[in-house]
């Protein structure tokens, strides 16, 4: 013990000098914005590659459940398919109609395949980390999906990697999206906690649906195509001010269990973030924004 005190009274400057270094840079990086946006990138840049291997490992192991699920999934899609082509073309008499408007709807997209090599659920602010960057054509505020429905919205990009703001991210993650078939939209909020569950905001009052309804993407921001899978309601409860309802729903995305994921590149963003700015360029040299 006595060895231990006279070792550190021999060098406590120096434990001093190790203690002060780190306490100033925690304070550079975290209330300076510049600094932080700096650090973060390199430090995702150099943490990447070890997160992942280790995704690279987890998905190795996890492929026999991937493949059962991807055939069962594939397999629900093709009969939806079939069934929706065959009813289409009972109504419309017309057998190529249906093919030249969905491959005109689709040419619009472009998506990019990605793995995730980083994810948390058990935080208030999970972020996850993807393969695919700015080489990619990724880019900020893209949307990603996953082969169940929405994943987030990308946050931060380097050459190689991207970070993204997913659904349970209680402090950014909001996210518009609508009733299927019934045409009320909100805006997908997660409280915490329950990484299944998240809840709906802002359904008028005047509305009609019911409980197992689908809720999808509303296709009201320039971020998410409508009609991407979001998750079924499961309970209706008033908000807190009575003037709307609040939808508790079940994710229809498996946050738990991601592994491949597609980040949307839609080329109409540009020209709508273009026309977006010039309006409210316009207003507030009117003063009126």
């Amino acid at each position: 013990m006595k060895n231990l005190l006279a070792f550190l009274a021999k060098y406590h400057h120096w434990f001093l000098f190790v203690v002060l270094e780190v306490i100033s840079v925690v304070l550079l990086f975290q209330y300076n914005s510049y600094q932080g946006s700096v650090w973060f990138s390199s430090a995702n840049s150099t943490v990447g590659k070890v997160y992942e291997s280790r995704a690279a490992v987890e998905q190795y192991f996890s492929l026999k459940k991937i493949n059962e699920g991807l055939t069962l999934r594939n397999f629900y899609l093709e009969r939806q398919v079939h069934e929706l082509t065959e009813a289409y073309q009972r109504v419309t008499h017309d057998s190529t109609s249906l093919e030249r408007n969905g491959m005109k709807f689709i040419s619009q997209y472009k998506l990019i395949p990605a793995k995730v090599v980083s994810n948390s659920v058990d935080k208030d602010d999970n972020l996850m980390t993807i393969d695919k960057g700015s080489k990619d054509g990724v880019q900020v505020d893209m949307g990603v999906v996953c082969g169940n429905g929405v994943v987030g919205v990308v946050y931060l990009v380097s050459d190689n990697y991207a970070v993204v703001i997913p659904v349970l991210n209680r402090t950014s993650s909001r996210i518009s999206c609508a009733i299927r078939g019934r045409n009320y939209f909100g805006y997908l909020h997660w409280e915490g906690g329950d990484a299944s569950h998240a809840y709906v905001e802002d359904i008028p009052r005047h509305a009609q649906f019911h409980t197992h309804d689908w809720v999808v993407t509303s296709g009201y921001s320039s971020i998410f195509p409508p009609g991407v899978m979001v998750g079924q309601i499961e309970k209706i409860l008033n908000s807190p001010d009575g003037l709307s309802y609040r939808l508790l729903v079940r994710l229809s995305t498996d946050f738990g269990n991601i592994r491949d994921v597609c980040v949307i590149n839609d080329s109409s963003i540009a020209e709508q973030t273009r026309l977006l700015h010039a309006a409210q360029d316009s207003l507030r040299s009117k003063g009126g924004f």
